[in-house]
């Protein structure tokens, strides 16, 4: 009787569980919710909490422990930054939700979305104005 065992196998290996992991999480960032089996969500919600504590660190070891988890995909980390900040800095937790759907009709297994509490609020870029010198005709 194993007691006090944390988290979720999911009919996986080490490394298949990890990489499972970080393309739901990959794919969360990218775009905003996806649509996964129940118990997938649950095991995904603590680590999708550990990268937003990143994103709230802001330093530059926390984009890299970031890009890490993320598989080294730079523009999921870019986007986990940008996008989220706001919602990183006004919570210090519950940063997804869970909406139940029907039942999957192959295997009966319970649906869900996970998506992030709160749209991302998009940041505005400001362009640099470049002076053009008038060169040349001069009279």
């Amino acid at each position: 009787m194993h007691k006090k065992v944390f988290g979720k196998k999911l009919g996986r290996n080490r490394r298949s569980r990890k990489a499972l992991f970080r393309s739901l999480a990959r794919a969360v960032v990218l775009h905003g919710k996806i649509k996964t089996t129940k118990a997938k969500a649950l095991a995904l919600r603590p680590e999708l909490d550990k990268l937003m504590k990143l994103v709230k660190k802001g330093t530059l070891s926390a984009r890299r422990e970031a890009l890490a988890v993320l598989g080294n995909d730079k523009e999921a980390t870019e986007a986990l930054f940008k996008k989220y900040q706001a919602l990183a800095v006004s919570r210090s937790s519950g940063f997804t939700k869970i909406a139940l759907l029907p039942s999957r009709r192959g295997d009966n297994a319970d649906m869900v979305n996970i998506f992030w509490s709160e749209e991302p609020v998009p940041i505005k870029e400001e362009k640099v104005k470049t002076k053009v010198k008038a060169e040349g005709k001069k009279k």
